[in-house]
């Protein structure tokens, strides 16, 4: 699929057929939503202690805050909640743009090449819960929180 589209993007001049093109690729994608991006090296890092560090920006400079990896709950369908006490900054920003970062890592899982840790940098689109189910769920195991940081997932990769 990626060598189809590169093709087909250098071929296309017309920006009607551009336009055309970019309508099919989000079908493609949204059709493969359904693949798991998560892998068992993903969980295997997650239930082991590390920092997440959360990436989000607005209208001004990057905002980091963090987290740990024991924190994060993945559902079924592999979204990430994250408990959030403070994080108001992130959510201010996520009120004006939805793309977050996340890195994730631990010394724990061995990485690539018999590598000494590795981790995860994580793509994707946010938004705070302050009511239903997964609130609800999030708020019993953790009482502390105020919100809760969804964050769907567009990639996923594994780094060292």
């Amino acid at each position: 699929m990626p060598r189809q589209l590169f093709l087909a993007a250098n071929y296309q001049e017309d920006s009607t057929e551009l336009s055309l093109l970019f309508r099919n690729f989000a079908h493609l994608f949204e059709q493969n939503r359904g693949t798991k991006m998560l892998t068992e090296k993903f969980f295997e890092v997650i239930r082991n202690e590390g920092v997440v560090s959360i990436v989000s920006w607005g209208h001004a400079e990057p905002h980091l805050a963090c987290t740990w990896n024991s924190y994060l709950v993945v559902t079924d369908d592999e979204r990430i909640l994250i408990p959030a006490a403070g994080m108001k900054k992130t959510e201010a920003n996520v009120e004006v743009n939805n793309r977050v970062l996340l890195a994730l890592g631990t010394r724990n899982v061995e990485g690539f090449n018999g590598y000494q840790g590795t981790g995860f940098r994580i793509e994707g689109r946010a938004k705070f819960l302050t009511t239903g189910p997964d609130y609800e769920m999030m708020h019993q195991k953790y009482p502390f929180i105020r919100s809760v940081l969804e964050v769907t997932v567009d990639v996923a990769k594994q780094m060292l």
